[in-house]
């Protein structure tokens, strides 16, 4: 792509890397993936800080880095913004000076009154003479997102942001965040093992796992449409499981724990084993004294296994009848009251059809 980020890596050690992105202006791209599957790694080729076997990175048409023609253009000249989980930031420069330090090319004045100008940015006017260990953990990453900026960068990089703070700034630098992007027109990656993260901030989000991209799109597309059962598993969807593809009439249906379910989307030929998973929110409780007409839609009966009340929303494992394996889902615990779901209840469940995603057959613990 001539405008935004191409990356393409190649590597055996020391991480295995086989990875394909890119990255448009204005886009907000989430690398996503198990410890050690090489996010931190793409970051660090992308700002020159290591550099792969193998491979290309261009940024709106200029070549960073290509192995091929021998060209690895060095850390000052790729004019990367990057927030480091450990902030590292200086500790014995005032916030105004941790960020006046990444500022060239300037005069003394200058690089004063832009400081200043990023500080405000970041909601930190009136700290600026401030030590980093005079801050709390929040407003240090705020200096650090400051700092990454004010390089004028073409690439924004961003490490695990956010891990090292309580979950109440947490939320409120993620708002900080999804404000700024719409301010930036440079392509932005967010390093996070925080599913819900990706799935706010981010435009797109790729699938990582031991040096390889798996899956690239729309958090919503990926985590409820994975391409395979393996993905389905590295975004923790509970509900997976295997069918076999029936005829019925004049068309297919999933045939699973003898029971025949209707499907939205569904491709193949009768007697073919499939994985399958319907994601948490196309599981749908049973009124117990006012059924619905929604109720119809692949009715699944079963025995509460567990249920575990977090605050507004009760969680819900349901084993169904003939099966070994529980669908998970939750419900307003008010519903969950009202119904009497506890362990060892009988209830019953809907699929909805629209929910039902197809896969490949790859072996998920659960006879088809």
């Amino acid at each position: 792509m001539a405008e935004g980020l191409s990356v393409r890596l190649r590597q055996q050690a020391p991480i295995p890397l086989e990875a394909e992105l890119d990255c448009a202006p204005g886009e907000l791209l989430a690398l996503v993936g198990p410890s050690g599957s090489g996010k931190s790694t793409i970051l660090r080729c992308i700002a020159g800080l290591h550099t792969a076997a193998d491979g290309a990175i261009r940024c709106n048409g200029d070549t960073w880095f290509d192995a091929a023609a021998a060209v690895s253009r060095p850390v000052q000249a790729r004019r990367v913004g990057f927030v480091f989980q450990s902030y590292a930031l200086f500790p014995h420069l005032t916030a105004l000076e941790n960020v006046a330090a990444a500022l060239g090319g300037l005069t003394f004045a200058e690089r004063t009154a832009r400081a200043h100008e990023l500080l405000a940015r970041v909601h930190l006017d009136g700290l600026e003479q401030r030590k980093p260990a005079a801050l709390s953990g929040g407003q240090q990453q705020r200096i650090a997102v400051a700092r990454a900026l004010a390089r004028d960068p073409a690439v924004l990089l961003l490490d695990e942001p956010f891990s090292a703070v309580d979950q109440v700034t947490r939320r409120k630098l993620q708002q900080e965040l999804a404000r700024l992007r719409t301010e930036l027109d440079i392509p932005m990656l967010l390093v996070t093992h925080d599913l819900d993260e990706a799935r706010m901030l981010a435009d797109r989000m790729v699938i990582l796992h031991r040096g390889r991209t798996l899956q690239a799109g729309p958090p919503d597309e990926v985590m409820t449409r994975p391409q395979s059962a393996s993905i389905a598993r590295l975004v923790g969807l509970q509900n997976l499981f295997g069918g076999t593809l029936v005829q019925d009439g004049g068309g297919l249906k999933l045939e699973w724990l003898g029971r025949k379910l209707d499907v939205a989307r569904i491709e193949g030929k009768p007697g073919e084993r499939v994985s399958w998973v319907i994601p948490p929110e196309g599981v749908l409780l049973h009124r117990r004294e006012r059924p619905s007409r929604g109720e119809a839609e692949n009715p699944v009966p079963g025995t509460v296994q567990d249920c575990l009340r977090l605050g507004p929303f009760t969680q819900i494992r349901l084993v169904p009848d003939g099966g070994a394996e529980p669908l998970a889902f939750s419900v307003p615990t008010h519903v969950a009251e009202r119904n009497e779901i506890a362990p060892g209840a009988h209830a019953r469940v809907t699929l909805l059809a629209e929910s039902i995603h197809l896969m490949p057959w790859e072996h998920t613990g659960e006879p088809a």
